[in-house]
């Protein structure tokens, strides 16, 4: 057993994923404990979701951006939007409120966070359960690379990052199914 965020640490680790767009809040924080490589800070959720967007289309890699869930999403969707036209593969990540809180309709939580993004993703998923995470962060990324590429949607509660788990079983990446810098 691993906890939530080492097996999501190797499932971006899997799919070649090098550095994290995004502006940090509250409930990031789990996540950015440990963190093996770059975190990529913007001024707002507009800006990262437009710098991973970019960054997806430079090196034709996918790349990885955290939102803030609700407002920060709907911040981000104009340049979200932009992602599904560029066909960029782009994992978004959302911080959502505590699984144990959700029922008392928190301040800033997303009450229907799969929802919110659409239809200008592929995917959209909160997990039922922390457990789920990795897996539903390999399929959101199989699913960003699968042509036509582009953006898909996870969102994360808070609480869900120390929570053990099993590892998912990651697939097989050869050069037709994982795009490599030239």
């Amino acid at each position: 057993m691993v906890t939530v965020r080492e097996a999501a640490f190797a499932v971006f680790a899997h799919y070649g994923v090098d550095r994290l767009f995004g502006n940090p809040g509250s409930t990031e924080l789990p996540m950015l404990k440990a963190m093996p490589f770059p975190y990529v800070l913007g001024l707002n959720e507009a800006v990262v979701m437009g710098m991973a967007d970019g960054y997806a289309r430079a090196t034709g890699r996918p790349a990885l951006v955290n939102l803030h869930s609700a407002a920060g999403t709907g911040h981000a969707l104009g340049n979200l939007f932009t992602a599904w036209k560029n066909n960029a593969p782009v994992v978004v990540t959302a911080g959502q409120q505590a699984r144990s809180i959700l029922p008392f309709d928190p301040f800033l939580g997303a009450e229907r966070p799969t929802e919110f993004p659409r239809p200008y993703v592929k995917y959209a998923i909160e997990p039922a359960r922390a457990e789920d995470v990795p897996l539903a962060l390999a399929r959101a990324f199989a699913t960003a690379l699968t042509a036509p590429m582009g953006p898909v949607f996870v969102s994360i509660p808070v609480d869900d990052w120390d929570r053990a788990c099993a590892m998912p079983a990651l697939p097989v990446l050869t050069t037709t199914t994982l795009p490599h810098p030239d």
